[in-house]
């Protein structure tokens, strides 16, 4: 005996399966990350950065290297690339040197070797015709100096000999070198030269060095420059630094030493 019409539970269990499968459907169609990233950023856990975060990147790095190069460069300390044979034995062709530039020229004393700036003395009339011009040969050429190369600067090295105030003769009755009255032997020449074919009789005024290469035969030093304006005296203002040590090639490695022979005589009267 029928109890008439039964509510249509299956057709509701129907539709109840059919929007669970599409619940599901849904769910599994959301967009995902590439599985690589997916795969990283579950192991690492929520709140993980990807590998940008990891770190500065290598450019970031590579322009802090090179500020703090230009840094020490301008302030502390230069390397040189020294091509002639004028400052031999102690300085060799193709010798690198460093290059002290926190000397004051209130520090500096006679027997120093020193590298300086000599567009206005030695170099006036001989530019370098490849010297870097326009904005991208001056970038370049900035560059390139802080490894020691060189693009037509006109760098000197020259060992100190007259300080302001010193009398500088040469030579004396014995063919000596004479500074301020005292006689002095100059060990550090190579071997059998003379102080100087030049005779010079000079009092190197105030703000001025006379410089002299130790390779007195082929050395145009203060001593080729005496008709020149300023008489071939290197303004103390010009003076980059003194020379510390030779760091290149590795068999010359070694710092300079200051010559007692000059380093220790006295003051020019009315001179520091």
């Amino acid at each position: 005996m029928s109890s008439g019409p039964q509510p249509p539970q299956s057709n509701s269990a129907a539709a109840s399966a059919s929007a669970d499968a599409a619940a599901a459907s849904s769910s599994s169609e959301e967009p995902t990350a590439p599985g690589p990233a997916s795969s990283d950023s579950a192991s690492r856990g929520p709140g993980s950065r990807g590998s940008a975060s990891r770190g500065p990147s290598w450019l970031l790095l590579a322009g802090i290297a090179l500020l703090v190069m230009m840094v020490v460069r301008a302030f502390l300390v230069q390397s040189f690339y020294v091509p002639s044979a004028s400052m031999e034995p102690a300085i060799r062709p193709g010798d690198r040197i460093l290059v002290d530039k926190t000397v004051g020229t209130e520090d500096l004393r006679r027997g120093d070797v020193v590298v300086f700036d000599g567009t206005r003395s030695f170099a006036v009339a001989d530019r370098t015709p490849a010297q870097a011009q326009g904005l991208v040969g001056r970038a370049l050429g900035g560059a390139a100096s802080l490894f020691g190369v060189d693009l037509g600067e006109q760098d000197f090295v020259k060992r100190i000999v007259g300080l302001p105030g010193d009398h500088v003769v040469c030579c004396d009755a014995q063919g000596r070198l004479s500074v301020n009255g005292t006689p002095v032997d100059e060990s550090y020449l190579p071997a059998g030269t003379r102080p100087s074919d030049t005779t010079f009789d000079v009092t190197v005024p105030a703000g001025r060095l006379w410089l002299m290469g130790d390779n007195r035969s082929n050395s145009a030093d203060s001593r080729a420059h005496l008709g020149d304006p300023g008489g071939g005296m290197v303004r103390t203002s010009d003076v980059v630094g003194r020379a510390s040590a030779t760091y290149w090639p590795l068999n010359r490695l070694g710092k300079f030493a200051t010559p007692p022979a000059l380093s220790s005589i006295p003051a020019a009267e009315g001179t520091r």
